[in-house]
Order: C-alpha cells, then structure tokens, then sequence
C-alpha cells in the first residue's frame, strides 16, 4: 500500500508495483485497489474511511499502521491497514492539523505533527501522548509569521529531515519561514539571507539523499537550489517556467534524485479566487531542477485543466517508477512509466489542502 496526501509520506519503494492507493481527499480516505501487480491494470474505488473528516496528510510508519491528520481536526491512527480507526491525540493543544512525518532518531520511532497555528508536536510512543516542541516558535521571524486567507494564521505545512542524521529537522512554514532544528526539535534556527524575490511561503523542502548539504525549496513563487547547507540560493524556476507561478507538490526518484517530478499551478489562489481557474500542470526535471519539461500525454492542457493539483506521491519499483497526483476536482491520475504517459485511473472527493478545493469549486 501507498499513501497520497497533500502533506505526508510521498516516495516509497518497493519490488513490485503496489495494488492499493490510499487517498486524502476532503470527506475521508478512500483506497484505490487494483487485482493485478501490473501496471497497465484497471483500478476501482474500494474502501473508504473517516467519512467527513478533511484529511491533510497520511504516514505509516510500521507496516499495516496508518496515521492520518486532519484539518480543523485532529490525529487519527488505524493499527489494521485502515478498517477501523481510532483518535490518537492525547496533549495536542492545537486541533487543526496539517502535517505528519516521523522518523527513527536515536533508535526511537518519533512522529511528529505540524498544526495550524504553527506549533509542532512529537511522540515517542504511536500518538498515544504527545508533547510540544515550543523552541519552534523562538526564532526572531515569528511576529510576521501569516497566512493570507482569513483569519490570517500561519501553519506548519511540511516537514521533512536530513537523510544522513534524522535528528536534523526542517519545517517549512506557511507563510514564515523555513526552519532547522540539529537535535531532534529541541532548538531551532532560520535561514535567513532571502533577499526580496522570497516571501516566505515555503511549500516544502526536498533533502538530497547523497548530500544533505543540496536542497530544493519549493515556495509560492518558485523553486530555489542550495549546495551549501543554506548558506546560499539561487533561484530555480521563475513565474514563466512550464512548473507555473505557483510550485507545491514535490517527488524525487529514489535510485537518482536528480530525476523529479512537480506539480504547480499557473497562478496563486488569489488569482483562483476571482477566476475560479488555477491551470494545474505537472512538469519532470532530470537536472536535479536546473531544468524542467512539461509533461503532457494523457494529462489535460494546462490552459484549460481548471483544477490544482494538491496531492502527489512516488513508487520506484523494478527499475521504473509510477506517480500518482490528485487534484482539487477529485481527479487522480497516474504514470508507470516515468512520466511519459498519463492516465486517470479514478475520480473520488475532491482532494485540498485547507480550503483550496472550496475556492476552485464553488460557483463563479
């Protein structure tokens, strides 16, 4: 089983393409199954779960046992593949959630969980008690930490970790900052030395599995590239590249990172509330995001795809890989061959982070 959430696991590995697609959309999860490991076979819509629950994100971090957060909610935790569920929430204070991630740090399985407003929270034990990190909330640049909706609050959208040394944290911030923590979340600090092409609205962070020290940042203006740790960007993709105005969703083959595959949008949700239109398209990069191809069998034209693509997840399985990407229409489409060829395997609830699928589908 693979898990496509707006902010949760998003690569996965395995020896055999995977039968089951469990998706987040804005009224529970529904999984997609499949009777054959093949790849070309047909999928159809399965079980559901967590009925009326807007689902933000989705991990597993021990085999058949499922965490899923859940906006204007809370942590929900299935110990059997998702039949049955149970609230796992004990000492989170803030009941709006719209990230998960764990880790194994010094031998311990950690999960940790990102909220609106932004405060994170970790447990040792599967959810069952969790406790805050609050030295995330130190660093200078809180005071101007905002969201540009209604009611203006800032949330923890991503968070991800250095694959050398897991005790290296950072969170990306919606719209604040990106932060980094080198003991497990204990302390933090920020990058700073942005100049004024950066705003601050940091959709997620991609960590180089070979170098830690090269990072991608996705934000709300384009993609931006580091060799050195942080200490320096350049920017990658301006508001003309075939990725769009508006990068968000991020996934990198695991055998060769330098091949990845992004979703984005031509314009921001500002635009898309007055036209109801966001132009999604999904771009692949073999260049490590030097340079980016628009991806385009089997997938809509962008001038015309009305809909944002707000979830995407990756399978690298026997020397290929498939992508799966869904969207604010409850369109969930998939490649098994690298990206070349699209097609849209299902249609479920629309799938949104926060109210994005709200503002694209309502009435002009």
């Amino acid at each position: 089983m693979i898990l496509l959430s707006h902010a949760g696991t998003d690569v996965f590995s395995a020896t055999t393409p995977s039968r089951e697609v469990m998706v987040a959309t804005v009224d529970g999860i529904v999984t997609l199954e499949r009777e054959a490991e093949d790849p070309a076979a047909t999928w159809r819509v399965g079980a559901r779960a967590l009925a009326g629950s807007h689902i933000s994100s989705l991990i597993m971090p021990e085999p058949g046992m499922i965490f899923a957060g859940v906006f204007h909610g809370t942590v929900m935790c299935s110990r059997d593949a998702g039949q049955t569920w149970e609230r796992r929430d004990r000492g989170i204070e803030h009941h709006d959630v719209y990230s998960l991630a764990y880790a194994r740090i010094d031998g311990r399985l950690r999960l940790f969980a990102g909220t609106e407003p932004a405060h994170l929270y970790l447990s040792d034990d599967l959810g069952l008690n969790w406790r805050e990190l609050p030295r995330l909330r130190s660093v200078p640049s809180v005071p101007t930490w905002t969201f540009p909706a209604p009611p203006h609050v800032a949330h923890v959208k991503h968070i991800t970790f250095a694959p050398d040394d897991p005790r290296t944290i950072y969170v990306s911030i919606e719209q604040g900052g990106l932060l980094k923590s080198s003991d497990g979340g204990e302390t933090w600090t920020e990058f700073g030395g942005f100049d004024s092409e950066y705003d601050q609205d940091i959709h997620r962070l991609h960590v180089d599995p070979r170098d830690g020290k090269r990072m991608l940042m996705v934000d709300g203006l384009g993609m931006y590239a580091t060799r050195d740790g942080g200490r320096s960007w350049e920017r990658r993709t301006r508001h003309d590249s075939v990725v769009g105005g508006y990068p968000d969703t991020l996934v990198y083959l695991p055998s060769n990172p330098d091949i990845m595959i992004a979703g984005g949008s031509k314009e921001n949700p500002g635009y898309w509330f007055k036209h109801r239109f966001a132009g999604a398209r999904i771009a692949r990069s073999r260049d490590a995001g030097r340079s980016w191809e628009l991806l385009r069998n089997g997938l809509p034209d962008p001038d015309r795809w009305q809909a944002s693509i707000e979830a995407m997840c990756l399978e690298e399985w026997r020397g290929s890989f498939s992508v799966f990407a869904a969207t604010t229409a409850g369109e969930v489409f998939e490649t098994h061959d690298g990206g070349d060829h699209w097609r849209e395997i299902a249609k479920v609830a629309p799938v949104s982070k926060g109210e994005h699928a709200f503002i694209l589908n309502r009435a002009a």
